[in-house]
């Protein structure tokens, strides 16, 4: 059994036991997260359903951490013109455990 959720404008292909990291949720470690726009619900058989059918269902998570990702180091510069700037970047993340699909 599988689901295609949507959280931060990112669509995720989750399972029950997946752990997975999503851009940050305003919730503590330890909490229970729900999402609630699922694109698209399969129950395991070859069966899918999506739309209308797999807006009723719900995913149910844990919060296990709130962390940040690896440093992007992002490099501007103009050839022959002696322009070049250096800017790092660290996303917040929240790493969110499946235990459950509800439909």
């Amino acid at each position: 059994m599988y689901a295609v959720i949507e959280t931060g404008g990112t669509q995720f292909r989750v399972a029950p036991g997946d752990v997975i990291h999503v851009n940050k949720l305003a919730a503590e470690a330890g909490s229970a997260v729900e999402f609630d726009k699922v694109l698209a619900i399969s129950d395991g058989n070859g069966n899918l359903a999506a739309g209308a059918a797999a807006a009723a269902a719900r995913v149910r998570g844990s919060v296990e951490k709130q962390f940040r990702d690896d440093k992007v180091i992002v490099f501007k510069f103009k050839r022959k013109k002696q322009y070049k700037k250096t800017q790092g970047h660290r996303q917040y993340l929240t790493a969110v455990k499946i235990e459950e699909i509800v439909s």
